[in-house]
């Protein structure tokens, strides 16, 4: 599928640590054609030593992270690309920032039980984000309103194939 046949668009797959974010969202983008964006390498330094070292981050913390993937969303909307991008988006707030009212821009919500992430947070090598930011994480979590919503207990290529269908992509 080429990108120059979806319009301007931006899917956000979102949800806690584990649930297969970038998985989804980079086979998504393999198959759609998409470019694809892992909004965790645009964290600065400060926040990665945070998690590393197991300390949650704040709202203050993240501000300056999301207004960087806000202004990613952008520019790829303003040049007409076909963009995924993964992202936690825990919050409402979070989401209306990376949204900015533009419908252009979509939630997948991956989300399944607490045990199947996190084991897969215990088995996934040469991540900063330490299984004990698990709870953390779904203590922030404000489930989404509005967004497809998917069980990361499916395999990446079920969710794909579901979303292709739901958002109606054909060849």
């Amino acid at each position: 599928m080429k990108p120059s046949s979806h319009r301007s668009q931006v899917l956000i797959f979102m949800g806690v640590s584990g649930s297969g974010k970038t998985t989804v969202g980079a086979l998504f983008a393999k198959k759609t054609g998409a470019t694809f964006c892992e909004g965790d390498e645009f964290h600065p330094p400060e926040n990665i030593g945070k998690m590393r070292r197991g300390i949650p981050l704040t709202d203050a913390d993240r501000a300056k992270w999301l207004q960087t993937l806000r202004d990613i969303i952008v520019r790829s909307l303003d040049e007409g690309r076909f963009m995924v991008m993964a992202c936690s988006a825990l919050k409402a707030a979070y989401r209306d920032l990376l949204k900015g009212g533009d419908s252009r821009v979509q939630f997948v919500y991956l989300t399944g039980p607490r045990a199947v992430i996190e084991e897969r947070l215990k088995t996934r090598k040469n991540h900063f984000m330490p299984p004990a930011l698990l709870d953390s994480q779904l203590a922030t979590l404000e489930p989404p309103a509005g967004a497809l919503t998917f069980s990361c207990e499916n395999s990446p290529e079920e969710i794909v194939a579901a979303v292709i269908q739901a958002l109606d992509i054909g060849d």
